[in-house]
């Protein structure tokens, strides 16, 4: 089934020179029961040295843009529209050569998963080393002086016997550091992490965001930083888009959106975050629901099926018109809501919840 264009978003141009910037991207697969569309109309800016934090449920398009972002794809089955571009330099239309130079030097990515995603048939030294070898030119022995240096920097104690260690031999936060290790080796201008801390304990979740923290201080890196946590995404971002349905319906500083989100999906995301005062008692309050098939997705918002809100707004609009990405109380936020109704209902009903 082909599902019909709706309107896209509409952007405002970035404040300061962007170093990634995203426009209109539309990314779909086909499918054995029709075509998904996993983004549809998404638009972002990136500036140098500073993370963005993409929020947002299993199945709302984040890890697809940021595998569309690497060319990671298959071109058989998915088709990619719009604009991709990494410091002036074009992304969507760019040759597997020309991605494969890129990927790895100047963008890399550290994923979810570290076992699945390291080999466990070689050493974390030589998989730090290799992508090194190929981009640089470098020996064996320098690469492995720079595997070293880089398990030194990520924090791995007993770097110069660790480097001969198997993945398995890592403990879960050893073994995520090991891949921010690969990840940075080239000394990428964007890095793109994959919910890196989800499978991790909270001190080590707190130790894997300080550590990429403090690397970005020392090289300038620009981060995209993707979960599901906006808890995790307070710890590290400075700016936050979050996604819904392969669409962006929020966007602006941290600040902005933890502290006066403009959204109710938004809402939903603050009110499900457990909070140190909060009564033990007291249950947490997940969103009702579940996120809808991109394959035959709601009219009009997406969301509005598990919207409380949509009673507020005239008439059937949210099952009838998509709403457009507009600036509402200071950032970027797509619903029907008047401003006026979206503070009100934050600071009566919202922000109260929150502790």
């Amino acid at each position: 089934m082909i599902i019909p264009e709706q309107p896209t978003e509409t952007a405002p141009a970035a404040k300061g020179s962007s170093f990634l910037s995203v426009q209109d991207l539309k990314v779909s697969f086909a499918t054995e029961d029709g075509i998904v569309r996993a983004v549809n109309g998404l638009s972002f800016d990136l500036e140098k040295g500073r993370t963005l934090g993409i929020v947002g449920e299993s199945g709302s398009g984040k890890s697809v843009t940021n595998l569309t972002i690497l060319g990671l794809h298959n071109p058989r089955t998915t088709t990619v529209e719009g604009q991709i571009l990494l410091d002036g330099q074009e992304l969507v239309t760019a040759s597997d050569k020309e991605l494969a130079k890129l990927r790895g030097s100047k963008m890399s990515m550290v994923f979810q998963d570290a076992l699945a995603a390291l080999s466990p048939y070689y050493t974390v030294g030589r998989q730090i080393a290799e992508p090194y070898m190929k981009h640089t030119g470098a020996s064996k022995k320098e690469a492995r002086d720079r595997a070293i240096e880089m398990l030194t920097k990520v924090g791995i104690p007993q770097p110069q016997t660790r480097v001969d260690d198997y993945p398995h031999q890592f403990s879960g936060g050893m073994r995520q550091r090991a891949m921010i290790a690969m990840a940075l080796v080239n000394d990428p201008e964007l890095l793109i992490a994959d919910e890196p801390t989800t499978a991790l304990d909270v001190t080590v979740q707190a130790q894997i965001l300080d550590l990429l923290k403090d690397l970005q201080q020392e090289t300038g890196t620009s981060i995209i930083f993707i979960t599901h946590d906006l808890g995790v995404i307070a710890n590290i971002a400075d700016d936050v888009l979050v996604m819904y349905a392969g669409r962006c319906v929020e966007r602006g500083t941290m600040a902005e959106v933890l502290d006066s989100s403009q959204h109710p999906y938004g809402w939903g995301l603050l009110r499900s975050i457990p909070h140190m005062n909060a009564d033990v008692d007291k249950p947490l309050m997940p969103i009702p629901g579940t996120p809808p098939s991109l394959l035959n997705p709601p009219s009009g918002c997406a969301f509005h099926p598990r919207c409380e809100f949509r009673d507020k707004v005239g008439g059937d609009r949210c099952v009838t018109e998509l709403p457009r990405l507009e600036l509402a109380n200071g950032h970027l936020s797509a619903c029907h809501l008047t401003p006026q109704q979206k503070q009100d209902i934050f600071a009566q009903q919202i922000q109260p919840q929150l502790g």
